[in-house]
């Protein structure tokens, strides 16, 4: 997933890419709501972790405004405002969850999951797909009932063609699902994540179209 957090706190917001980055997923952080806007406009995003109190802004006007204009985008509030009234207008404004402020990090990482796969369609977090035995939720695979190994970069790649079976994505898609703004790709990097892949989940695990992309093998 590709995922847009929007937070000033300069010593939280490190601690939360760095959580999601540590999860295999990518993240641009913004500061403030323009830049927020600026990023949207640059890429196209899974979710959207949003900071209520921001420098030139609150962030419930961000939703508002996010959701008027039929952006269905998940939205997880991250916020010091604790009230019960204050959780109510979040969630009636179209936030998909909200997280008071100080949280454990590894809660946001299943808070995150969980709002994923509601969107994804499949809000179970234990699926089979041939002989895989796959716990979205705790990001495990088994192989005929053993234990595989991944790295947080293959999770976060057979996920995303978990999340789209049938459906072929491009090598560009899967970068811009894996990798924020700064980092630097290596031009073989997804090709060298599938070859993996396919080593360790078995060789038809992910279908190759040539020139054009890569979608989930059949089960």
């Amino acid at each position: 997933m590709r995922i847009l957090l929007i937070e000033d706190d300069t010593v939280l917001g490190a601690a939360v890419r760095d959580q999601i980055a540590g999860d295999g997923q990518s993240v641009d952080w913004v500061t403030r709501l323009d830049a927020a806007h600026d990023a949207q406009r640059s890429a196209a995003y899974d979710l959207i972790l949003l900071d209520l109190m921001l420098p030139d802004g609150r962030g419930i006007g961000f939703l508002k405004s996010l959701r008027a204009r039929g952006d269905v985008t998940p939205v997880i509030i991250l916020t010091a405002l604790d009230q019960i009234s204050d959780r109510i207008e979040g969630l009636n404004a179209g936030a998909d969850d909200y997280l008071v402020k100080p949280f454990d990090l590894a809660e946001l990482s299943a808070r995150i999951g969980s709002v994923a796969r509601r969107y994804s369609g499949n809000p179970n977090p234990i699926i089979s797909h041939g002989p895989l035995d796959i716990d979205l939720a705790a990001r495990s695979v088994h192989r005929d009932g053993k234990p595989v190994p991944l790295t947080a970069r293959e999770w976060a790649l057979f996920e995303a063609l978990l999340a789209r079976p049938g459906q072929l994505l491009s090598k560009a898609q899967l970068e811009e699902k894996l990798y924020s703004f700064d980092a630097e790709i290596e031009s073989n990097t997804i090709e060298v994540h599938v070859s993996r892949l396919r080593k360790k989940l078995g060789s038809a695990i992910i279908e190759t179209e040539r020139g054009m992309g890569y979608r989930l093998g059949k089960a």
